[in-house]
């Protein structure tokens, strides 16, 4: 009997990683948000102009935006990986330098990377999860910043046979007229393209966002060691699904931290069979959603090891 519902199943799932009584607190637990700016954006499927991705990442160093809030609130460590950002930054102790390059071309007119730059993703993204896992980290909490990331996330999606009509919303609030844009925007990059579904490299390179490649990558190693990953919300799922077309057993290591407000979003997680543990109409990405649930991941863990005690005395 699971008296205390979903909560026991998160404090399982999270002893099947670590196979420990009691189950250990987390000690480093940090928070990644990869950022870049995607080629699609000069169709008009942002309300906003690309410009404001690099403004986001300066306010960011400043402390000023949603996820700074919440991840004070939780204890955790704050990077921002600059992904593809099409601007440079100045040294700042948040920051981590990972730029394949300044923004993806427009994937509605060709190939959003090369095939070479989509592996480069993969690989700068294995890179910044393994480093921050040699330097203690256990708990991974991971974000997305970029103007158009919903829009590259849908013709991911779309990419591996997801119904373009069921997943197309607003990220940024945009009226009824661009929405249809957006979706007919990802039909066209579909055909011209032709992401092959078998390939998860070649859906990256075709439609994808340096952002997105290096979750996955991210994600992948993360796996590889053994370390929790808490995913965001629609683009961030975009990663992990590539990450899971590339190896289905990253779910096991996965959290989802909440269900967006971006209708898509619970197309995605229901075909995968996972139970977001926040549902709360949210939509302000940057990983805030993700970082919000670490506090019932944590009592999870509290209430299994609290359990457990009383089963041994």
């Amino acid at each position: 009997m699971n008296e205390a519902g979903y909560l026991e199943e998160l404090a399982s799932k999270l002893f099947k990683i670590k196979k420990q009584i009691p189950l250990p607190m987390f000690k480093d637990k940090r928070v990644y948000v990869f950022a870049a700016d995607h080629g699609v954006v000069q169709n008009g499927v942002s309300a906003y102009p690309k410009n404001v991705t690099y403004q986001m990442v300066l306010n960011y160093f400043k402390g000023g935006a949603g996820i700074n809030v919440f991840a004070r609130h939780m204890g955790l460590k704050f990077f921002v990986v600059d992904s593809g950002v099409d601007y440079d930054f100045e040294d700042n102790p948040s920051l981590i330098k990972m730029k394949v390059g300044y923004g993806t071309k427009d994937f509605s007119m060709g190939p959003a990377m090369t095939r070479e730059e989509a592996i480069t993703c993969i690989e700068y993204g294995m890179k910044v999860a393994k480093k921050a896992i040699s330097q203690g980290a256990d708990l991974l909490v991971i974000g997305d910043k970029g103007i158009g990331n919903t829009t590259t996330a849908t013709a991911i999606f779309a990419s591996f046979g997801f119904d373009v009509n069921k997943i197309t919303d607003i990220g940024t609030p945009i009226p009824p007229s661009s929405v249809i844009k957006k979706r007919n925007i990802v039909k066209k990059a579909l055909k011209i393209n032709r992401p092959n579904p078998n390939d998860p490299i070649d859906v990256l390179s075709k439609v994808g966002g340096y952002c997105i490649g290096q979750m996955a990558g991210f994600i992948l190693e993360a796996f590889k060691n053994k370390v929790p990953v808490v995913i965001d919300g629609f683009p961030t799922t975009a990663g992990f699904y590539l990450a899971y077309k590339i190896n289905k057993k990253v779910l096991d290591y996965a959290f989802f931290g909440h269900l967006s407000k971006v209708k898509g979003h619970k197309v995605i997680l229901d075909s995968l069979g996972v139970r977001p543990i926040l549902d709360l109409d949210m939509r302000l990405g940057e990983g805030t959603g993700a970082a919000l649930s670490v506090y019932l991941i944590e009592a999870a863990i509290k209430y299994f090891n609290f359990k457990n005690e009383k089963v041994r005395s």
